[in-house]
C-alpha cells in the first residue's frame, strides 16, 4: 500500500540557516519522534531505528537511509529509506524530497513530498488511517525541527532573533501518543461528517 504526502511548514529562521540544519541527517533524525541514527557507514548511508509506543503496544523498525541527492542551489534534499519491524511481519519504505523556500531574514518554509509504502501487518491500517497517522507524526517532527532551527537562528551572527517560540526546547524522544490519538480521532470525525453531508 502506498501513501503520498505533501506538506509545507513555516520555519522561524532564514532559508540558509534552515538549509544548514536540513543537511545534518543525524540532527534531522533526532527531530523525528522515536527515530535514532545508530550508524553512519559513509556520508550517504545511515542505519537507524524508529520506535513508536502507543499505550501498552509498541512497534520498532530497523532500517537504512540513503542520501540520494543534495542540491545546494535549490536547497533540496532527497532521501530514500527502508526497514522492517523487529518481528519481520511489517515493512516500510519512504522516498522523501524536502526543499527550503525562502521567506525573509527570519522565516522560510520547509516543503516536503514523500511516498510511503507499507507491507505486512502495518498495511492493514488502510490508506485513510495511514494518512492521518503520518500527518500527525509530521506535525510533531516539524515542531521539533522548528525549535532546533530557531535556536540556530538565535545564535547566528548578525541576524535578528526570531520572535516567540521556545528556542532551547529539546525535542521529545518518543512519539507523543496522546497527541497522535487525538489528531487521528479528529480526522476520523471530520471524514465521518463529510461522508454524511455528501
Amino acid at each position: 500500500m502506498n501513501v503520498t504526502l505533501e506538506n509545507s511548514f513555516p520555519m522561524p529562521a532564514s532559508a540558509q540557516t534552515t538549509w544548514l540544519l536540513l543537511q545534518d541527517i543525524e540532527a534531522v533524525a533526532g527531530c523525528m519522534p522515536g527515530a535514532r541514527i545508530t550508524e553512519r557507514t559513509d556520508p550517504q548511508h545511515y542505519k537507524g531505528t524508529v520506535a513508536v509506543k502507543f499505550g501498552p503496544a509498541s512497534m520498532s523498525f530497523r532500517g537504512e537511509v540513503e542520501v540520494k541527492e543534495i542540491d545546494a542551489t535549490n536547497r533540496t534534499l532527497r532521501l530514500v529509506g527502508k526497514g522492517t519491524d523487529s518481528t519481520g511481519s511489517s515493512g516500510a519504505a519512504m522516498d522523501l524530497t524536502a526543499r527550503i523556500e525562502a521567506g525573509n531574514e527570519t522565516s522560510c518554509s520547509l516543503v516536503g513530498h514523500s511516498v510511503v509504502s507499507m507491507s505486512g501487518k502495518a498495511a492493514a491500517f488502510g490508506g485513510r488511517m495511514m494518512n492521518s497517522v503520518a500527518d500527525q507524526v509530521l506535525k510533531q517532527f516539524a515542531a521539533n525541527f522548528a525549535a532546533k532551527v530557531q535556536a540556530m537562528q538565535a545564535n547566528a551572527p548578525g541576524t535578528p532573533p526570531a520572535s516567540g517560540g521556545s528556542a532551547g526546547a529539546a525535542p521529545p524522544s518518543q512519539l507523543n501518543a496522546l497527541a497522535l490519538a487525538w489528531g487521528v480521532f479528529k480526522d476520523w470525525l471530520k471524514s465521518l461528517f463529510s461522508a454524511k453531508k455528501a
